[in-house]
Parts: structure tokens; sequence; C-alpha cells
């Protein structure tokens, strides 16, 4: 019994031509015509935007009330005080939602950033994780859920968006 992909046998329309064009196969111009996979960078590209805003939140909480996590800054991974956590999460969630942005536009400069960005929030969230479990728990599996859309779907974006 053959198993194949359920868009593997279906068509789509270019854009371009109006033509009829195999999923997966290449335009006229050589590019690759963009599948339903693209579904995954807009999902990297909304977790990004929902990460990123979160990461700015927990930063504005650092800074301005310490007292809110569950041990002081003794026990966290990382012996340094919620105030450089808070800058910390706080300008990396910036750069969080600018690279999500960018991705709704498919710019390759936003999959190399968030693909960074979610590798590093994974492991600030790890270091985190003693002050706030549950929530470093779920951001670091929504960094890999980026990590892998992005790496593995990037490339249809761009060519969605042509």
């Amino acid at each position: 019994m053959s198993h194949t992909r359920p868009d593997a046998a279906a068509s789509q329309q270019s854009a371009a031509t109006g033509e009829q064009v195999p999923a997966g196969a290449t335009s006229r111009r050589g590019a690759p015509e963009p599948t339903g996979w693209v579904g995954w960078i807009i999902f990297a590209a909304t977790m990004m935007l929902m990460m990123g805003t979160f990461h700015a939140i927990a930063g504005l909480v650092a800074l301005f009330r310490d007292d809110y996590y569950l041990v002081s800054k003794n026990g966290l991974v990382v012996h340094v005080n919620y105030t450089a956590w808070g800058w910390t999460y706080l300008i990396g969630g910036i750069i969080i939602v600018a690279a999500g942005a960018g991705l709704f536009a498919g710019q390759m400069w936003a999959r190399i950033v968030g693909v960074v960005c979610a590798l590093l929030s994974a492991v600030l969230n790890m270091a985190f994780f003693a002050a706030y479990p549950w929530w470093s728990a779920i951001m670091i599996t929504l960094d890999v859920l980026v990590i892998w859309a992005l790496t593995v779907h990037g490339s249809e974006m761009k060519a969605a968006r042509e």
C-alpha cells in the first residue's frame, strides 16, 4: 500500500499564470509553488508575536514587581536579580515581535532571527524554570514548535507572498 501526502496529488492554481500546477511543483520563475504547509509559517509568526508580547509582559513584571515570582533571585539557576531578567525579557520580547512581523512578509532575516530568538528563549526559560515552572514549560514547548516550523517550512512563505 502506498502512502502519499494528501497535498501531493492535489493541484493548485498558479497566481501568476492562472494555470493548474501540481502542489509542490515549481513555477515558471523556478521557485517552488507554496503548499498547505505555509500555514505552519503563519502559525510560527503568530506564536512569535504572542511569545514576544508575553516575554515583554514578564519582563515588565520582573522590573516592577519582583515579589510576584515563586523564588527569590538566589533560587534561580543563574543568580541574577529580577531587574536583569526583566530587561533581558523585555528587549528579547521586542526583538521576537519584530521577527514575527517580518515572517508575515516572508523575510529571510526574520526566519534566522526567529530561530535564534526561539533557541535563546528556550534556554532562558529553562534558567527561569524555578521562578515560574508552568509558564516556562509552555514557552519552551512553543519555542520548539516555532523552531520546527521555521526550519522545515520557512522557505514556502516567500513563495506564497510573491
